[in-house]
């Protein structure tokens, strides 16, 4: 029978608490009774001189009564383990969903319960209501739905795990205590995980429904995890098994088996994650790292009489987990290091073992979840691990390069004489295929971009201090981070020797310019080498993530956003970062004027830049056809008059910066940094209010006078760098001349920055 959202909302769990509390007391009480059974009658029974029929006999009577009271003692132990972490869980759950509960009622939403451990949040219908829903009703309800939904799984899950480990610690004998005993709940789900695993592909699928429903709720236990991997047996156990599992769940069209295999796929590597960061209590020895490196690049059969050519190389194997999990720069950055030490020896020694093409059975491989290759190239892979690694990103491409010999063991005598940044970010570097499409085919055709997108995500990570694809993100900013950032800067720029990034980095590169637009702003802030001299820094106040402001120089600045912007959705996510900065600092500096109209000053010029780039990327995209070009610049337009709607989602957890949504074209949550009022330490949800309501006040209605005061891209970007100023002017009490002159000082600065980019398309032609 499922476990409904009745009842965990309103199942009485105290009552579980007092059966905690009742076997933690038997335990002690047995705990006592076998001491004494031990010391007492055993020992004297052991030192009686007894002889005859009757002395064996009792001999035997009382060793078993002992090992009978001591097993009782280990089976009520086990029990009380289980019991108690299994109250633990649910007593979070319960208050988990209670709340759920309550965010439904305050939205309106109702809570439809199935009955089968499921249900479906809907608003109901009143009559004579339209029915329609706001994007922020739709939004709160879909996660309502999914979260209440999850709740109850993992509930689920706990209570079945519950049932069977208590089956197994009693193991239906009423005449022998002596069966499996648990020191946790953590405990009995790691056996159970390993029991199915055994199975291998001879899972059913019920069974395969079974293993990931444990390891999902349990996969970032390090207690669990930790467990789990050391019961499949070593690191070679591990990789045979996860390769088997990823062949069986990729071949051929089974879609419900290749869902099984990529939730697999994710669980393990977030297990593995937990597992080997040597800061959990529990971990892996660091021997694993090391033994991971050799079998790096050496075939590992997974089946008898599977080997040579055929046989994937450990790399490739565990390149699939590595995708998946935040892992500790100790555990991934060697493995890191030596593949692409590997990778620049020869970029191809790993994806020639590929098969043949097999017609449309192009996901066949290591890589389930199809993301970003096949999962034969191990250098994609492992970008794709620090891409959700930020910290072992960040020191991967600044701490100081370790050298690796063909068997991954450390070559102390060695010096690279490379960086990886730069060898990564060559213009001619050399990215594996990771593809089984046939040559010449459109998916060849992208097969050699799954690198560089990786690349990207690890940049992004390293960069921000966040997942690639955290939601949301959490700036995490510091020295490091930004001297990584300035590298980037200079590398991608319209000025740059080596050349343009492929088109598939270019949404992180985007991302990462928004998670700078402050140290964008900041730079751009130096005409004539005067930023310093004349004190910028004043009116750039505090950041939201505390971090001090980097200049990457005014040129490398612009040169880097005209790159960026040019592009259509790398304008959208600068612009939407542009407009929430700007926001940012109009509202922090209500009080002081004078840094106001410093700041917004700059800001102007940004805004001018990053249009004027638009409107070249656009020029040069359409050059021979003015149609197609006219309706790209329409298109910019309609965007823009509807900038900020749905876009600003929430403020970042830890209240670093504001989130921007996948909305106006965004492709992935971005994290903005905003700028704070004097003695702000965070942003809260308070100023994050207060800071949209400049952005607000400023968004563009479709309706026809609108649409006839803002006609083209030209106007509509001016209208949003002046409707900000305007509206400040109003809240602060500027009188009319003093308000004609800010804008006057503001119209300047944006032509400037338009002029800025001018400049260098006339130089470019």
């Amino acid at each position: 029978m499922a476990l409904t959202y009745a009842d965990l909302i309103e199942v009485d769990l105290g009552r579980l608490g007092s059966a905690v509390a009742d076997w933690d007391s038997t335990v002690k009480g047995l705990k006592t009774a076998a001491e004494h059974a031990r010391t007492g009658m055993l020992a004297k029974s052991d030192a009686a001189r007894w002889a005859g029929v009757n002395a064996t006999v009792t001999r035997g009577f009382v060793t078993e009564t002992a090992k009978e009271i001591a097993d009782l003692h280990t089976e009520a132990g086990s029990i009380h383990h289980v019991l108690d972490d299994a109250h633990t869980e649910l007593v979070s759950l319960q208050k988990q969903i209670r709340t759920a509960q309550a965010e439904a009622r305050k939205w309106g939403i109702s809570v439809q319960d199935h009955g089968d451990g499921t249900v479906h949040c809907v608003y109901p219908h009143v009559r004579g209501d339209t029915d329609a829903r706001t994007a922020e009703e739709n939004t709160a309800r879909d996660e309502l739905n999914g979260r209440i939904n999850r709740i109850l799984a993992h509930a689920a899950e706990i209570d079945a795990s519950v049932t069977r480990a208590l089956n197994k610690s009693h193991g239906n004998d009423a005449h022998n205590a002596g069966h499996s005993s648990y020191e946790s709940l953590d405990d009995a789900q790691a056996e159970r995980a390993v029991e199915l695993a055994k199975l291998g592909p001879e899972m059913t699928d019920k069974q395969y429904l079974e293993l990931n429903s444990i390891m999902k709720f349990n996969a970032r236990d390090a207690d669990f995890s930790t467990d789990f991997y050391k019961s499949l047996g070593g690191p070679k156990d591990a990789l045979e098994f996860y390769g088997r599992m990823s062949l069986n769940g990729t071949m051929g069209d089974n879609k419900d088996r290749l869902a099984l295999a990529q939730q697999l796929q994710k669980n393990m590597g977030l297990a593995l994650a937990s597992a080997t960061d040597p800061d959990n209590k529990s971990h892996l020895p660091a021997s694993w790292s090391s033994e991971f490196r050799k079998l790096g690049a050496q075939p590992i059969p997974l089946y008898r009489g599977a080997g040579g050519s055929s046989a994937p190389y450990g790399y490739q194997l565990l390149g699939g987990m590595l995708r998946y999990g935040n892992y500790d720069a100790r555990f991934i950055n060697p493995i890191a290091e030596h593949i692409v030490q590997l990778h620049r020896k020869d970029p191809l020694r790993f994806t020639g073992n590929r098969p043949a093409p097999s017609g449309s059975d192009l996901d066949w491989g290591f890589n389930p979840s199809g993301k970003n290759g096949a999962g034969y190239d191990p250098l994609t892979s492992v970008l794709e691990g620090l891409g959700h690694s930020p910290e072992a990103a960040k020191k991967f491409f600044t701490d100081a390069p370790t050298v690796y010999r063909e068997d991954g063991t450390v070559d102390k005598n060695a010096t690279l004489g490379y960086s990886y940044f730069d060898e990564l970010n060559k213009a001619d570097f050399e990215w594996a295929p990771d593809s089984l499409a046939h040559a010449g085919s459109d998916e060849a055709k992208h097969a050699r971009e799954m690198g560089p997108d990786a690349l990207g995500h690890a940049l992004e990570a390293a960069t921000t201090g966040a997942a690639w694809d955290a939601d949301p993100p959490v700036l995490r900013r510091d020295e490091q981070t930004a001297a990584l950032m300035k590298q980037v800067i200079d590398r991608y720029n319209v000025a740059s020797e080596e050349g343009p990034p492929p088109d598939v980095m270019k949404d992180s590169l985007a991302r990462m310019g928004a998670a700078y637009i402050d140290d964008l702003n900041y730079s751009i802030n130096d005409f004539g080498g005067s930023g310093d001299p004349l004190n910028r820094n004043a009116h750039f106040g505090q950041s939201s993530d505390g971090s001090t402001r980097t200049s990457f120089g005014e040129d490398p600045a612009a040169n880097f956003m005209m790159l960026v912007a040019g592009d259509s959705d790398g304008y959208q996510t600068l612009a939407s970062a542009q407009q929430v900065y700007m926001g940012s600092g109009l509202a922090a500096f209500e009080n002081n004027e004078d840094n106001a109209k410093l700041f917004a000053q700059n800001a102007a010029k940004v805004n001018g830049i990053l249009d004027e780039s638009r409107s070249h990327g656009i020029r040069e995209e359409f050059k021979d056809d003015e149609t197609a070009k006219g309706m790209e610049t329409t298109k910019q337009g309609e965007w823009r008059k509807t900038l900020m709607t749905g876009v600003v989602t929430a403020v970042a957890a830890g209240g670093t910066a504001l989130v921007l949504g996948p909305a106006a074209g965004i492709v992935a949550t971005t994290a903005v940094p905003v700028l704070l009022g004097t003695g702000a330490s965070a942003v809260s949800t308070a100023y994050g209010n207060h800071t949209m309501q400049y952005l607000q006040d400023t968004e563009y209605k479709n309706d026809p006078q609108a649409l006839q005061a803002v006609q083209g891209m030209t106007s509509i970007g001016q209208r949003a760098v002046t409707q900000p100023i305007l509206n400040y002017a109003e809240t602060t009490g500027m009188n009319d001349t003093d308000a004609k002159n800010f804008v006057n000082t503001i119209e300047q600065s944006y032509l400037a920055g338009k002029q800025k980019i001018s400049s260098n398309e006339e130089v470019s032609q």
